[in-house]
């Protein structure tokens, strides 16, 4: 709430709840089946981007701390303009296909829970839209009840994964599939690095931390903290995690339950009861994830129609909340109902390298304003650009429908953008 002042513990948990949402729980299959043993280095390459990517998040949010937070450090860099409204506008496009992960995620999950009482799932799809329709009426409902929904999230979540690291990370004693981690099932580097850039989304809710920033007391020692606290977390729970997942299960298990493989590696140590913690877990962090996304979708609109990069209608309410967050949800029923998992992850991953490049640019160019250092943020922005060219080139030759798609919305962003200046200079 504005104008409340939140501490050093609630703004780390804003970071590592952005991150720990749905993503980790959708993706790490896919991981596995781009990298293999080597998976863990993949969640490594994917963590020291972000990390390296927070420190201009640190100088930006200290600097100018606005409740736009990524909106507005691409403003304070490039100006109110077509391209900075086209990144912008690719900023909430990507909140909609991070959505769209979530309720696949959810979709994908929910099944299991039929599974273990016996009765006939339905279709993925069904599961998919109504958690988003049910979180939607929620946002309608309650903004507080969103609020509470994800404190208590935040806290179950961590509690299993955090038991699942420790419990797991004893199963392993012993597990003859623990040799699949060997240096010889890895994968070669760029297929590693290519694996760490399909599920970079797993990391990207830091950026979250940017929107809190005008309520953050002690802004310039709490800021670098909770950024640089929060993704140092996240790095070491994805490692572990996907340690314990290729140790686990042999590689043609994790294949088969690709979709929900977080839940299939908790067998080994707790057998169904542990299959159904987990999958108890995903919906919950799903379902949270997808709660919160659709309010900070809703606010992205609308800071980019505040700034008049968007028509200014989405300023406006829709039953008393933002119309962005009506668009945000029809959106994403379009896409979680139209695209496959890999398509989304590597949309989402495409989409936010280059916004995360842009901020990493702005922390350079600004880096006198902001009183920090210009080697980290241009590498940085190095990093993410030949991330995002390695990760283009190796799906666009195992699935270049996925590359079409992700290109295909960047350009339609900047052609939007293009398009509406256009009609406002004629005006």
């Amino acid at each position: 709430m504005p104008g409340t002042k939140i501490g050093l513990k609630e703004t780390i948990s804003i970071g590592i709840g952005g991150m720990v949402g749905g993503g980790i729980f959708a993706v790490l299959g896919l991981a596995v089946s781009l990298a293999k043993g080597g998976t863990p280095i993949s969640f490594l390459f994917a963590g020291l981007i972000a990390l390296i990517t927070s420190y201009s998040y640190v100088k930006l949010s200290v600097k100018f701390p606005d409740r736009g937070g990524t909106v507005k450090f691409i403003n304070s860099g490039f100006g109110t303009g077509v391209f900075s409204g086209g990144i912008n506008n690719l900023l909430w496009v990507s909140y909609i296909i991070m959505l769209s992960l979530y309720a696949s995620a959810f979709g994908s999950y929910a099944p299991n829970i039929y599974a273990i009482t016996s009765h006939k799932a339905l279709d993925v799809h069904l599961y998919a839209s109504f958690i988003v329709v049910f979180a939607t009426l929620i946002n309608y409902y309650s903004l507080e009840i969103v609020g509470r929904i994800e404190k208590w999230a935040v806290i179950i979540k961590l509690v299993i994964l955090l038991a699942f690291v420790f419990i797991g990370a004893y199963g392993l004693i012993g597990n003859p599939n623990l040799s699949q981690l060997a240096i010889e099932n890895w994968e070669a580097p760029i297929q590693l690095l290519a694996g760490g850039m399909v599920i970079f989304v797993a990391y990207e809710g830091f950026e979250l931390i940017a929107n809190a920033a005008p309520d953050i007391e002690n802004p310039k020692v709490n800021i670098p903290k909770a950024y640089y606290y929060s993704v140092g977390f996240v790095i070491i729970l994805y490692f572990v995690i996907a340690i314990i997942t290729v140790g686990s299960l042999p590689f043609g298990d994790i294949a088969d339950a690709q979709d929900y493989v977080l839940a299939e590696a908790a067998k080994p140590m707790l057998g169904e009861v542990g299959f159904t913690i987990i999958t108890i877990a995903a919906l919950i962090s799903t379902f949270s994830a997808i709660n919160a996304s659709l309010y900070g979708g809703s606010q992205v609109s609308y800071e980019i129609a505040e700034d008049g990069e968007l028509p200014h209608q989405l300023t406006g309410n829709l039953w008393g909340q933002p119309i962005g967050l009506f668009i945000t949800a029809i959106l994403t029923l379009v896409v979680a109902n139209t695209l496959n998992l890999e398509s989304i992850s590597t949309a989402g991953s495409i989409g936010f390298l280059f916004i995360f490049a842009m901020v990493n640019y702005v922390g350079f160019k600004l880096s006198d304003v902001v009183e920090g250092n210009k080697i980290i943020p241009f590498s940085g922005f190095l990093l993410c650009v030949v991330a995002l060219v390695v990760l283009i080139v190796q799906q666009f030759g195992a699935h270049p429908d996925s590359i079409y798609i992700a290109l295909g919305i960047i350009a339609g962003c900047f052609i939007l953008e293009f398009i509406y200046k256009l009609g406002i200079a004629k005006k």
